[in-house]
């Protein structure tokens, strides 16, 4: 899965995927290891089901709960406000970023 999602984020395309049973629609930035040392989705949220109902924003998604996952044919321009490259505090051990 590692591959698909950074050919999805080195592309600037969204990804869908089913995510503890319901489809999301995201603009992937970094996949990389998070604080648990889990491997972990860093995206910007852009449809599909909330549980806080915020609109757009920044969420982790671990890959060992994502299944589906399919790059879409829309783009995305780039990185979103707040996007840290490093990884910031939150993840460590980057397999790709924007």
């Amino acid at each position: 899965m590692h591959r698909l999602l950074c050919q999805a984020i080195q592309a600037r395309r969204l990804v869908q995927f089913t995510y503890k049973g319901t489809t999301r629609v995201v603009e992937p930035h970094m996949v990389a290891q998070n604080e648990a040392d889990h491997y972990a989705l860093s995206a910007w949220w852009i449809s599909g089901h909330s549980d806080s109902g915020d609109p757009h924003r920044w969420r982790e998604y671990l890959l060992s709960e994502m299944s589906g996952v399919a790059i879409l044919e829309q783009a995305f321009s780039g990185p979103r406000p707040g996007y840290k490259p490093s990884g910031g505090q939150k993840f460590h051990r980057v397999v790709c970023r924007l």
